[in-house]
């Protein structure tokens, strides 16, 4: 199982008019609501804002979700695991 883990799956988002959103290379959903869908990706913490927002499909094993509703931003933040060791939160702060 954590052999898997470490693999890293390819991360790629598909989006259809801006109502659908086909999503690979998730690790974990960490929050949804109607207005906003927090995820886990290869490549940092992806956050989906917008309005009726809805998980249709989630797939943990294949790292796939489907996203269903108006879609009106798509932002990335670092990952958590990749912030900078050792360096204080003041020093991130005023980099």
């Amino acid at each position: 199982m954590e052999e898997q883990r470490q693999r890293a799956k390819p991360h790629k988002i598909m989006l259809d008019k801006r109502a659908h959103a086909m999503i690979s290379g998730v690790r974990e959903v960490i929050s949804f609501d109607e207005k906003e869908v927090v995820l886990e990706t290869e490549l940092g913490t992806l956050s989906i804002r917008g309005e009726d927002l809805k998980v249709s499909r989630l797939t943990v094993e294949q790292g796939e979700v489907d996203i269903g509703g108006r879609m009106d931003s798509f932002i990335y933040t670092e990952s958590r695991g990749k912030k900078a060791q050792g360096e204080s939160f003041f020093g991130r702060l005023f980099k």
